[in-house]
């Protein structure tokens, strides 16, 4: 395995500590051999498992892959600190850590990943593939890759919790593609309609069984009902949930609630289901956040 130490401000971070522990930090030769040495054993014992130890490129492929993934996993565990990323290099086992730490990251934001099974196990391929770097990379981009696997990760996770929380139905699959505001939408929409009982299919049927109150219909009320639904999840949670959403979710969860009267008006002048389903579309159902899509029958 080779380790290019020049200008690595935007290489890979194993390569910019080592750069900065033998121009600014003392380190010596031999220190830099030793961790090159676990890292081409670490790279054989990668290329065993997934790829093949006697073809070159693969072995290669496998160099990359370890350079990329002890990169993320020292910079999570340095909290970016450059002497304390050199300082847990230079321990026998700080690069076996990284990299565990590294993969570890990996698979914990593979979960929801739809890229179907891959060759290496929990962890995404097509993650790893942005994660891997040559050495002597100009630019590397696996921690951004992470930032923004994390970030989906996060919001599927929290699409979740919601469905726990607040649907009858509450079992998920990412090919649904739902959007985090549109699932809290629903779920707010249909506790204002009908007290806080769980979603279920069957919104639209009931609205022409209840009747609706005009102090519903107010921007700083329905605020009032979503922040209320935050207020049942896990405060952490919640947070994150509140930073994800547009800063015009309750105006337009009162645009959908204007909707939602209308579309009872015509219920109760029994419109056929053609009809009401012309209604819908003649609005934008993608303009309606927090209206079910599913088709009245």
């Amino acid at each position: 395995m080779q380790l290019v130490l020049r200008d690595v401000n935007q290489g890979p971070y194993l390569s910019k500590v080592l750069a900065y522990g033998l121009e600014e930090a003392g380190m010596d030769s031999e220190q830099l051999q030793q961790i090159k040495a676990k890292a081409v054993l670490m790279s054989l014992k990668l290329a065993d498992k997934f790829y093949n130890k006697y073809k070159m490129h693969l072995l290669e492929q496998a160099s990359q892959d370890v350079i990329g993934v002890v990169s993320l996993g020292l910079m999570e565990l340095s909290h970016r600190d450059l002497p304390r990323a050199l300082a847990l290099l230079q321990t026998s086992d700080g690069i076996v850590r990284s990299f565990q730490k590294g993969w570890s990251l990996l698979s914990s934001v593979s979960r929801h990943k739809q890229g179907g099974k891959s060759i290496y196990g929990d962890v995404d391929k097509g993650l790893l593939e942005q994660v891997s770097c040559p050495p002597d990379a100009d630019e590397w981009q696996g921690w951004h890759a992470y930032q923004t696997a994390l970030a989906e990760h996060n919001r599927q996770e929290s699409i979740a919790v919601l469905l726990k929380q607040f649907y009858a139905a509450s079992s998920y699959d990412p090919l649904d593609c739902l959007s985090l505001e549109g699932v809290l939408a629903e779920a707010v929409l249909y506790r204002i309609l009908f007290g806080n009982a769980k979603v279920r299919q069957d919104m639209k049927k009931r609205l022409g069984q209840i009747s609706l109150d005009e102090a519903w219909f107010d921007v700083d009320f329905i605020a009032a009902q979503t922040q209320a639904t935050l207020a049942e999840l896990p405060a952490p949670l919640a947070e994150t949930i509140a930073q994800d959403l547009g800063k015009n979710f309750d105006r337009a969860l009162l645009r959908t609630l204007q909707f939602a009267k209308s579309y009872r008006e015509l219920l109760l002048q029994n419109a056929t289901p053609e009809r009401l389903e012309r209604f819908e579309h003649k609005e934008g159902l993608l303009g309606l956040l927090g209206w079910p899509l599913y088709l009245v029958m």
